[in-house]
């Protein structure tokens, strides 16, 4: 999986920087936690402070176009952010590590 970083644009008010990449994979599109993942390890950013709001593959293409949040840390994310989207970067909304079963849990 190839990230490139398409557009960056600085948001002083609520500390991040919002992302537009797309991602070339090899074969069916890749989960959200590995796009954050590689999309931090580029960025030299901890995973906890990127947040994937959108993923869009077109039918057959290997390419990924997505959107992504990346906060200056993990608290101004869990302030601005809602719930939901904490829930689905496995980013615990209160602030403790979360776990795969409270994830699982609170998503059934």
């Amino acid at each position: 999986m190839d990230i490139d970083i398409i557009e960056e644009d600085e948001n002083p008010m609520l500390h991040r920087t919002d992302v537009r990449f797309q991602v070339t994979h090899e074969d069916a599109t890749p989960s959200r936690l590995s796009v954050r993942d590689s999309l931090a390890a580029k960025l030299n950013k901890d995973s906890s402070e990127v947040v994937v709001h959108e993923l869009d593959t077109k039918f057959g293409m290997r390419k990924t176009v997505g959107y992504a949040k990346v906060y200056e840390s993990a608290d101004h994310a869990r302030d601005v952010e809602q719930d939901f989207m904490l829930v689905r970067n496995k980013i615990s909304p209160d602030g403790e590590e979360a776990d795969e079963a409270d994830v699982e849990a609170e998503e059934a």
